[in-house]
C-alpha cells in the first residue's frame, strides 16, 4: 500500500477504495516526487517526476509511464526533449549534451543513428 498523498484529489471506487484522480502531489519514502495529474490511481496526463539523483521528467504520462512528449533531464545536466513510448525514447527528438551541443534526429530506445548536430548561427 502506498503512503497517503501529501496533497491531492481522490475519488472512491464502487468497492470503497480511495483512488487518486485529478491533480496531486505524491512523494515516495525514497524521495521521488510526482506533481501532476492522476487517473485511476496512476500518473496519467501532464506531470513532473523528480528523482533525488537530480533526474527530472516533465511531460506526458500514461499509466505510470513516460508516454507522449516530454523532457528528461539527466543528473549530469544532459537533456532529451521529444517523444516517449512506455518509458523509452521513441521518435523525433533532440538531445542536448553536457557541453550544451544540440543533436536532433530519430530515436529508438537507446539507439539514434544519423543524429545531426544543430548549429546556432
Amino acid at each position: 500500500m502506498l503512503p497517503a498523498m501529501a496533497d491531492g484529489e481522490c475519488t472512491r471506487t464502487p468497492d470503497g477504495v480511495l483512488e487518486r484522480n485529478g491533480n496531486g502531489v505524491h512523494t515516495t519514502p525514497n524521495g521521488i516526487t510526482y506533481k501532476g495529474n492522476w487517473k485511476n490511481d496512476k500518473m496519467n496526463g501532464l506531470g513532473r517526476l523528480e528523482h533525488p539523483s537530480g533526474a527530472v521528467y516533465e511531460g506526458e504520462f500514461k499509466d505510470n509511464m513516460f508516454h507522449g512528449t516530454g523532457t528528461y533531464t539527466f543528473p549530469n545536466g544532459a537533456k532529451y526533449i521529444g517523444n516517449f513510448n512506455e518509458n523509452k525514447v521513441e521518435g523525433e527528438g533532440e538531445f542536448i549534451d553536457t557541453q550544451g551541443l544540440k543533436w536532433s534526429g530519430t530515436f529508438h530506445y537507446t539507439a539514434a543513428p544519423g543524429l545531426k548536430l544543430k548549429l546556432d548561427m
